[in-house]
Parts: structure tokens; sequence; C-alpha cells
């Protein structure tokens, strides 16, 4: 089909619905039935062409892998709940952290052991800190800012041992090929890392509002102020004096998300030996699924199939952890069922996931890329590509809330458009990149908004609209930083 204004429509209408229905999914579902039957125009046609994209898109190997990784990976955290493992660490860390600044502290440097993947991030790190934010007077709102600050943004810079990597990539290569390129997709990739400005951009916003200013100071947290909320935790503190500490630290720890039940045995270590394992085991299977690939050390981890390796440490992690726990004498019928509990916790995100695939697809098949192209090609000068493509690229990635969907979406488009035009090819793939982060971190359909979300109990479109402000604020520096560089680098 020809690209047309037509193609625009699916996602035109996905943030109106989403904001009425104050759900993500609802929004997805209506953008995705609106595309499938504008491009099939009859009733049964159109059913039938929804439930094909949905199978087509779930059935693909990377998509498929996405979602075993998130339902393995969340019934292994359910398990170091039911464990103890959280209750443990909290305790272990509850008594060396007293200060806000220290909690944040404790955020940033978690990040060096949770960088494989935003989702694998925020469900490791956002129920410790719940549990510690009332005695340290934080709210939700920067909880959540800080740990999203550290996630996607984060793991899009790191070029090794990230599910990430391996997609970026795969895009990256195919959008060089079209256009006749033979340099090598992972080098261009590398190459481009430095100029991906909305991840440096934002996480020193993170900075900003980890140890210099309160994110949302005095706004609305679960419809009550967060000055009320903490004046209510003191009263309570003082009406049961008796004994503040313990009595503290067991408020500290009831706020963990689902962290434990009241019979749970404080184990630490059955939180830090499966984080360890999965960890090593991404970083030791990079290295192996590449080493036959390749005769040096780091041109191994240049070869690997990275989201294969992710999901074959979590898996590994999983049976080591399962045996862990069985010579502690937990049973095998609790074990499974709490795993099949923490699986099922992050299904509204595969649902998401695969709503947004689904409606990423039709939308490109309904001529999305075409329209775009024949909107943009010969109206902007080369100068201009970087900034016009992180600003489209991050209108669409609002839209869609996924930066895997907005890079497969642009980075053929801003490929050839760099091609074509003589702009500077990896300041352009940086601008991509950072467009699909900007949409990871400030969208309301955003799959890690939504897990954190749920995690921290926190309304999605209020947190949103929220942290939009600052986003926006980021996305503005990116854009002079794209216009200065597409200037100098030329």
């Amino acid at each position: 089909m020809a690209g047309s204004w037509i193609s625009l429509l699916p996602f035109l209408v996905v943030i109106p619905v989403s904001i009425i229905t104050k759900q993500v999914q609802p929004g997805l579902f209506v953008g995705l039935i609106l595309g499938c039957y504008l491009k099939t125009p009859d009733v049964l046609g159109g059913m039938k062409t929804l439930i094909g994209y949905i199978v087509a898109n779930i059935i693909k190997e990377n998509n498929i892998r996405i979602i075993i990784f998130l339902y393995v990976f969340a019934g292994l955290i359910s398990l170091t709940k039911m464990t103890g493992g959280i209750k443990g660490f909290v305790n272990l860390v509850g008594n060396k952290v007293k200060t806000k600044g220290s909690a944040m502290l404790l955020t940033w440097l978690s990040t060096i052991g949770t960088f494989s993947d935003p989702d694998f991030r925020i469900v490791t790190i956002a129920p410790i800190m719940k549990a510690l934010r009332q005695r340290l007077k934080m709210t939700k709102q920067e909880i959540g800012f800080v740990i999203e600050a550290t996630s996607n943004p984060v793991v899009a810079l790191v070029p090794v041992a990230t599910a990430f990597v391996g997609y970026m990539v795969s895009l990256t290569g195919t959008a060089l090929k079209h256009v006749g390129s033979k340099e090598a997709p992972y080098v261009i990739y590398i190459k481009s890392i430095p100029f991906n400005f909305f991840s440096f951009v934002i996480i020193a916003f993170g900075i900003y509002y980890s140890f210099f200013h309160d994110f949302g100071a005095g706004k609305l947290e679960n419809g009550k102020s967060s000055v009320s909320n903490q004046t209510s935790g003191q009263t309570n503190n003082q009406a049961n004096s008796q004994d503040p500490n313990e009595k503290q630290g067991e408020e500290d720890l009831q706020q963990c998300y689902r962290s434990f039940e009241k019979e749970t045995p404080t184990k630490p270590w059955n939180l830090i030996l499966p984080l360890i394992c999965v960890v090593f085991g991404t970083v030791f299977l990079s290295w192996w699924d590449g080493h036959t690939k390749s005769s040096s050390f780091i041109g191994a981890f240049l070869k690997v199939d990275a989201l294969g390796v992710m999901l074959e440490a979590v898996f590994l992690t999983l049976v080591l952890a399962i045996i862990f726990y069985l010579v502690q004498h937990f049973s095998v019928a609790k074990l499974v069922t709490h795993f099949v509990k923490g699986g099922n916790e992050l299904m509204s995100v595969i649902i998401m996931l695969t709503l947004i695939w689904a409606l990423s697809a039709v939308s490109e098949d309904l001529g999305f890329s075409k329209y775009i192209a024949a909107q943009v090609a010969g109206r902007i000068p080369h100068n201009f590509i970087a900034p016009a493509m992180f600003l489209l690229g991050g209108l669409i990635s609002y839209f869609i809330g996924s930066s895997w969907g907005t890079w497969g979406l642009l980075m053929p488009l801003g490929i050839t458009l760099a091609h074509q035009s003589g702009a500077n090819l990896l300041i352009v793939i940086g601008a991509v990149f950072s467009s699909g982060t900007f949409g990871a971190f400030a969208s309301p359909l955003s799959d890690n908004t939504v897990t954190l979300c749920t995690i921290l109990d926190l309304p999605v479109m209020e947190y949103a609209r929220l942290k939009l402000k600052p986003a926006l604020l980021a996305a503005a520096i990116t854009t002079i930083m794209f216009g200065a560089a597409a200037f100098l680098f030329h």
C-alpha cells in the first residue's frame, strides 16, 4: 500500500484512548483494530487480519525470546522474594543506608549489576527502593524517575552483554545493506554511541534529581501529598515509639512490592547469588557464544547473539537457584506456585508488547515509512536531518512507547536520508537511537513505565505527565546538541 496520511491514524488514536481509559492496553488495542480494518476494510477480514498480525509478531524469534525472558526472569525474582532474598537484602542494606543520598547512591551503583536489560533492572531494584522510601522520606515519583533514568538510557549505551546490542546492530546492518554500504554494522554502532545524546542528557538529569533537587516535590502521590504522607508516617512512628527501630524496619519491609510473606525468612544470599549468576553467566556466555566466530577476546563479544545469551543465562540461573532453594528445604510446590505467580505479574507488560509489535507492523504495511520519507526527503537540509530524525522519532516513540519499535521504523529511513543527503551517518544513527530512548523513558505506553508503576503502585498516566516536563527539557537540549553536532562533524 502506498504511503499516505492514513498510515498515521492508528498511532493518532492510541494516546487519546489511553488518557480516557487511564489504561495503556486499550489504546493500543483500538489503534491496532483501526489499522487492521484500514488494511482489510470488511468485518470478518479486518478481524482475521488483526489476529494474523498478533500471531505473526508473537512467533518472531526475537519477540518470543523477549516474552520468555520477561516471564522467566519475573518468576525468578518472585522466587527470591518468597525465599527471603529481598527481605534479607533490604535488612542488609537498610543497616547501611541511613540517608536519602546513600539510597540514591545505592540505586546508581546497582546499575553495575543490572545493566543487561531495563526490565531486569526495574524488577530488581524498584522493590528494594520502595521498601526503603518511607524511612528515608523519598516519594515514589522520584524513586521511579531515577530508576528509569538509569534503565533504558544506560542499557542503550552499553555495547556488550545486553538484549539491545543484537537488535541495534541488526537494524543498523540491514539499513546499511539497503543503501549499498559495506561498513561493519557493529563498528558503526559503536561509533554512534557518543551521539546518543538523549541518554547522556537524561542520565545527567537523573544525577541532578538524585542528589541536588527533589523530583516532583509537592506533587500528589496516589492522591495524597508526599508531605502529608511523611507527616502521617512521623505521627505513626511517634505513636509506636516503644521499639522504633524494629517497628520502622518492619514498616519499611511491608512497603516492598510482594517481597515476602510474614513467615518469610531473612536470607540475602537468596537474592545476591542469583543476581551474580545472571550477570556473570551473561558475560561468560557472551564470550563463549562468540569465541568460535572470532580469534580475539574482544572480537568474541562483537559476534554474540546477545538476546539468546541472556535467555540462556537466566534459564541457567533458574535451574541453579531452584537447586539452591531445594537444599534449603523449600518445597517444590511452593517454588512452582511462586514462579508462575511472578511470571503472571508481567503478563500485562507482555500483552502490551504484543500489541505494540502488531501495531508497528500494521502501520508499516499501511505505508508509514513511505509517507514519512515522502514528506521529509528533499525538504530538509542535510545539517537538519539528525535534529529532524530525533524530533520525528521522539514523537513516534511517544505514541508507541517502544524504543525497539521506533528504531525498527526509523533506522532504514534515517540511514537512507543520511546516505542520500550527505549527512553525517553516525550522528543520524545516534539521533534515531536517542529518539527511541526518549519514548521508552517519557511515554505512558512504555513497558518500562508500566512495569515500574506496577511495582511502585503509581498511576501510569499521572506519573507520565509528571516526568514529561523534564523529559521535554532534555529533548530540547538534545535537539540543540544534534544541530550543533551536524554543523561541527559534517
